[in-house]
């Protein structure tokens, strides 16, 4: 069973404050705070079959999600490779995002995930290439736990409950986004599907001060991110 540990207002309040963004101190005013010590590499209870229910990684597992960034389309697609990295001294799994703006690859993510023992999906960090006219020209939010006093977090909790929050990415001044359950087994349907179980959370950047909306279907994983819709799943 996740702990968890009570968030009073006024010490979120004090951190938002100071990280920026009153959207992100407004969501996390009130939550309790799922306990992330699941995901500490000492540990050492990991493993590379991720079943959680509302973020599965199967190798091979690709998913496709498509809308609009303002004016222009965009698409993200997200599959799950049959590689591994060992990050913090874990062996993760690689999970690669793909992200193209009205048809111009802008960039590819390995995001490095592994399961922890309660059932927790870790976020152990990210590689990033940004892309502009087919050339790199830049890495912008990548980091690794284990370097530089980084930490994983979790990308989803073994149990979702509403009004919880957890902390994703723990890289101080480059990614420290969290997220909060905002609902819990509620039917949903994009392009791809109605799926009679899903998760909403609200993803919190303290850095940047917003506040984004995204759901996870059971057995599926993210159906929406954004702005962006599921379209197709092959698991």
């Amino acid at each position: 069973m996740i702990r968890t540990l009570v968030i009073t207002v006024f010490l979120v309040a004090g951190v938002a404050a100071a990280c920026g963004g009153n959207q992100a101190q407004v969501a996390l005013e009130g939550t309790s705070e799922v306990n992330i010590d699941v995901c500490d590499p000492a540990t050492g209870a990991f493993t590379l079959d991720i079943t959680n229910a509302y973020l599965p990684y199967a190798v091979g597992q690709r998913a496709v999600l498509e809308g609009m960034d303002g004016s222009r389309s965009a698409r993200v697609q997200i599959t799950v490779l049959d590689e591994t990295e060992e990050v913090a001294g874990i062996v993760t799994r690689v999970v690669e995002e793909r992200e193209w703006i009205a048809d111009e690859l802008v960039e590819v993510s390995r995001n490095f995930v592994a399961q922890a023992a309660d059932g927790s999906v870790c976020y152990f960090g990210e590689d990033v290439d940004d892309y502009r006219n087919g050339e790199v020209t830049g890495h912008g939010g990548a980091w690794r736990a284990g370097e530089n006093g980084h930490r994983p977090g979790i990308l989803m909790p073994a149990s979702p409950v509403v009004g919880t929050s957890f902390q994703q990415e723990i890289a101080k001044g480059i990614a420290e986004d969290a997220a909060v359950i905002k609902e819990v087994g509620v039917p949903f349907t994009v392009p791809a599907g109605t799926y009679d179980d899903t998760v909403a959370t609200e993803d919190v950047d303290p850095i940047g001060g917003g506040v984004d909306p995204k759901r996870y279907a059971r057995g599926v994983g993210l159906i929406v991110d954004e702005s962006l819709v599921l379209t197709s799943f092959t698991g």
